[in-house]
C-alpha cells in the first residue's frame, strides 16, 4: 500500500514537473517576447515613448480586468472540473463540461465587450486618449474566452502542449502586428502616437485569432483520442446541463478575484497615485505619467516575465491538487503542496535576484536613459517585488485545487484591504516606491492568511521546505553577487549605448545563470526537487 502511494506521488510530481515544464517554456517565451518588442517601439515612438508607454499601461490595466470578467475564471474552472470527472473516468461529463463552457465564454465575450467599447468614456478617468485604446481592445474579448476555456480544456488532461505552444503563436503574431503598425504610423506616415498605441492594443485581437486557430489545429488532431476515452468512460454519473453551468459558475466567480489580484492592485495605483501626488506636491500631469510609466508600466512589464514562472506553476497544480482532493488523499495533497512551494521558489529566487543584480544595464536596453537612475531603483525594487506577486498567484491556485474558494476569495479581500490603508501614506511621503511597498504589504498578507489555512488542513512540511530552501537561498545569493560584480565590471569600462548594456546583461545573465545551475545540479539540490530524470542534464554538462 506505501509502495502504491509512493507511486502515485512520483507519478504526480512528475506530471507536475512535465505540464511546469511546458507552461513555463510557453510563458517565459511568450514574456520575453512581449518584452524584447519595447525596444524598437519605444525607439520608434521617439519623445512620445513614456507618454504612449504610459497610455498603453492603463489601457491594459482595464483592459485585463474586462478580460478577467470576461473569462469569469471559466478556463481554470473547466481545467479543475475536468481533472475531477476524469479522476472518476467520467470523460464524457469532461466533453459535456466543456462544451457548456464554450457556450458560457460566447455570452460573456459578447457582454463584456459590449460594455467596455460602450462604456469607455466611463472607465478613462478623465484621459480622453483612453477611448480609442479601450474601443481597439474590446475586440480581443470577443475572441479570448472561447480561447481560454480550450486552454483550460486541454489542461484538465494534463496536455500543457497545446496552452503552451497557442499562447507563444499569439504572442508571435500580436507582436508582429504591434511592431509593423508603429513602424508605419509613427516613421512612414508621421502619424499621431495615440493612433499608433490605439493599433499596438488591436494586435491582442490579432495575436488572440493565432492562438485560437492553433488550438482548433491539436483539438482536430487529437478528436480520435478524446472519443476514446469517452467510449471507454464508466457513464455512470448523470449530471445535468443545469448542473453542469452551475458547478462551472460556482468554481469561476471566485477565480476572477482571485485571477485578477494583481490586476486589482495596479489600478488602485492607477486611479490613485496621480491624486495623491498632487496633495504632496505642484506636480505636472506629464510628470506623473511619466512616474506611473516608470513603476506602473515599464517595470512590471519586465517582472513579469519571472512571475510567468509561477503563473505557469500555479496553472499546472490545479488539475493535480483536485484530483487529490477528489480522492481524498490527505498525505498526497501535503506532498503536492511542498512540491508546488519548491519548484516556485527553485526558479523564482534566482530569477528575481538576478533581474535585480541587472537592473542598470537592463532598462537602458528597454527604456533608454529617461529617468536612468530612478528607473533602476524601481526595477530593481520591483523585481525584489516580483517574488511576493509569484508566490500569491501560486498560493491562490492552490487553495482553488482545493476547493477552497471563498476562503481565498477572503483573505484577498483582507490583503485588498490593508493596501488601501497603507496606500495612501506610503504614496504621499514614498513617492512612485509608495505603491510598490503597498502592493508587497496587501499581498504579504493574503499569502500569510493563504498558507496558515493550508498548513492547518494538511500540514505543510516546513522544515523539509526550509532545508531545501536555504540552498536555493544561498546558490542564489550566489548568483546574485556574481551578477552585479559583472555588471559593476562593465560600468567601469563605459556603457552608454543599448548594445553594450545589453552585452553585459547577456555575460551576467549566462555567468550567474550557468553558476546556479552548476551548484544545484553538484548539490543534488535539482534531484530532490525536479526529480531524477535531471541527472541526463547532469551527465551532458559533465557535472560529477
Amino acid at each position: 500500500m506505501a509502495a502504491r502511494s509512493d507511486q502515485s506521488g512520483n507519478q504526480a510530481q512528475a506530471q507536475m514537473v512535465a505540464g511546469s515544464a511546458w507552461m513555463t517554456a510557453g510563458s517565459i517565451f511568450s514574456r520575453v517576447l512581449g518584452a524584447v518588442y519595447i525596444i524598437p517601439w519605444n525607439i520608434w515612438f521617439g519623445a512620445f515613448y513614456l507618454q504612449g508607454n504610459a497610455l498603453y499601461g492603463k489601457g491594459y490595466n482595464i483592459y485585463s480586468f474586462f478580460l478577467i470578467a470576461a473569462i469569469a475564471g471559466v478556463p481554470s474552472a473547466i481545467a479543475k472540473q475536468v481533472a475531477h470527472y476524469n479522476a472518476l473516468n467520467e470523460y464524457g461529463i469532461s466533453v459535456r463540461l466543456y462544451k457548456r463552457g464554450l457556450e458560457i465564454a460566447v455570452v460573456t465575450g459578447i457582454a463584456i465587450a459590449s460594455l467596455m467599447y460602450f462604456g469607455a468614456p466611463l472607465f478613462t478617468g478623465g484621459d480622453a486618449h483612453l477611448i480609442p485604446v479601450l474601443h481597439s481592445l474590446a475586440w480581443a474579448i470577443l475572441i479570448i474566452p472561447t480561447m481560454s476555456v480550450t486552454r483550460g480544456y486541454f489542461q484538465g488532461f494534463q496536455q500543457m502542449a497545446p496552452s503552451a505552444i497557442s499562447q507563444f503563436v499569439e504572442q508571435l503574431v500580436r507582436v508582429v502586428y504591434m511592431l509593423l503598425t508603429a513602424y508605419v504610423i509613427m516613421r512612414v506616415l508621421k502619424g499621431n502616437w495615440v493612433t499608433a498605441v490605439s493599433q499596438s492594443t488591436f494586435a491582442a485581437a490579432i495575436g488572440a485569432a493565432g492562438g485560437l486557430i492553433i488550438l482548433g489545429v491539436y483539438y482536430w488532431r487529437r478528436r480520435g483520442y478524446f472519443r476514446g476515452l469517452v467510449a471507454n468512460s464508466n457513464n455512470e454519473m448523470v449530471v445535468p446541463a443545469n448542473q453542469l453551468y452551475r458547478e462551472i459558475i460556482a468554481q469561476a466567480v471566485p477565480f476572477i478575484v482571485l485571477g485578477a489580484g494583481i490586476t486589482i492592485f495596479q489600478l488602485i495605483d492607477q486611479y490613485t497615485f496621480a491624486p495623491i501626488m498632487h496633495m504632496a506636491g505642484n506636480y505636472s500631469a506629464a510628470y506623473l505619467n511619466d512616474l506611473f510609466a516608470l513603476f506602473g508600466v515599464n517595470a512590471n512589464k519586465l517582472i513579469m516575465i519571472t512571475i510567468s514562472l509561477a503563473s505557469a506553476l500555479a496553472v499546472t497544480v490545479v488539475p493535480l491538487l483536485s484530483e487529490s482532493y477528489t480522492r481524498g488523499n490527505k498525505q498526497e495533497i501535503s506532498d503536492q503542496l511542498a512540491n508546488a512551494f519548491l519548484m516556485f521558489e527553485f526558479v523564482m529566487i534566482p530569477s528575481a535576484l538576478g533581474m535585480a543584480a541587472v537592473a542598470r544595464p537592463l532598462n537602458l536596453v528597454f527604456y533608454g536613459r529617461t529617468h536612468e537612475a530612478l528607473a533602476a531603483s524601481i526595477l530593481a525594487f520591483s523585481s525584489y517585488l516580483s517574488i511576493l506577486l509569484g508566490l500569491y498567484t501560486v498560493v491562490a491556485a492552490l487553495m482553488q485545487g482545493i476547493s477552497q474558494n471563498k476562503r481565498a476569495v477572503r483573505y484577498f479581500l483582507v490583503g485588498t484591504v490593508v493596501k488601501f490603508i497603507v496606500q495612501w501614506p506610503l504614496v504621499y511621503f514614498l513617492g512612485a516606491f509608495g505603491p510598490l511597498i503597498a502592493t508587497g504589504i496587501g499581498f504579504t498578507v493574503t499569502c500569510y492568511l493563504i498558507i496558515h489555512s493550508l498548513d492547518r488542513q494538511f500540514g505543510i512540511n516546513f522544515a523539509h521546505i526550509a532545508k531545501k530552501t536555504n540552498g536555493i537561498l544561498i546558490m542564489s545569493i550566489g548568483t546574485f553577487i556574481l551578477a552585479r560584480l559583472i555588471t559593476f565590471a562593465g560600468s567601469l569600462l563605459g556603457s552608454e549605448g543599448r548594445m553594450i548594456n545589453f552585452l553585459i546583461v547577456a555575460v551576467a545573465a549566462c555567468v550567474g545563470g550557468y553558476f546556479y545551475v552548476y551548484m544545484v545540479l553538484r548539490s543534488r539540490l535539482a534531484d530532490t526537487i525536479l526529480g531524477s530524470r535531471v541527472a541526463g542534464l547532469r551527465r551532458r554538462l559533465h557535472i560529477h
